[in-house]
């Protein structure tokens, strides 16, 4: 419990001090769709993913602590590891079926915490959703989790330069109604909700 309180406490400071200056007035962030957040029960965000700085961005936006699965390299980056790990994010070891991962995740889920998933598991050029892994879907199911599709705008082109002058991009993110968890953990079933998620958040990105 102490433990709880005190991540939460950490993650209000991080959130105000440091990701709510650059949300707000660096890419003057913009929230759309609050109403559908679950305010109570945790959940599984599922989101595109285009930047380093989406998970922080995600979590300050939203206004719930967000628990990201990330790349183990992320936490060994000054700042961002430690911004990351403020928030509760937890490593996660690329092309690798981590056992320990999953059993986190379902942890921090059946403690009532909400969990992010970047369901292309890496950064896209593009922005959107190409090659969406089933892994969130599969969570959802063991967990019996409603699925929050959310798609994040602009973020992979945050910064652009011109003349060697930085200008900043707008981030505008966009909540979806929440998604029931597949009816069974069958290759069909995962793959219908996966598509879905897919096609929900590319359609939020416009």
């Amino acid at each position: 419990m102490k433990q709880k309180i005190y991540q939460l406490l950490i993650y209000q400071i991080v959130s105000k001090l440091f990701v709510l200056p650059i949300y707000k007035f660096a890419f003057k962030g913009h929230l759309i769709g609050s109403e559908n957040i679950p305010q109570k029960d945790s959940f599984i965000m599922v989101s595109n993913h285009g930047s380093l700085l989406d998970p922080p961005l995600l979590g300050h936006a939203l206004g719930r602590n967000i628990s990201f699965m990330a790349k183990a390299e992320l936490f060994r980056i000054p700042f961002l590891g430690f911004v990351i790990k403020a928030c509760g994010a937890y490593p996660v070891k690329r092309g690798i079926a981590d056992k320990n991962t999953i059993k986190t995740a379902c942890q921090k889920l059946s403690n009532n915490n909400c969990i992010g998933i970047f369901i292309d598991g890496t950064r896209q050029k593009d922005g959107r959703v190409n090659k969406p892994k089933q892994g969130a879907a599969l969570l959802s199911f063991k967990n019996q989790k409603l699925l929050l599709p959310v798609a994040i705008v602009n973020s992979h082109k945050l910064i652009r330069f011109k003349f060697c002058i930085p200008f900043f991009s707008k981030i505008v993110i966009k909540v979806g109604e929440p998604v029931l968890p597949p009816r069974s953990a069958s290759r069909e079933d995962l793959n219908s909700v996966t598509v879905h998620l897919q096609n929900k958040i590319n359609n939020l990105i416009g």
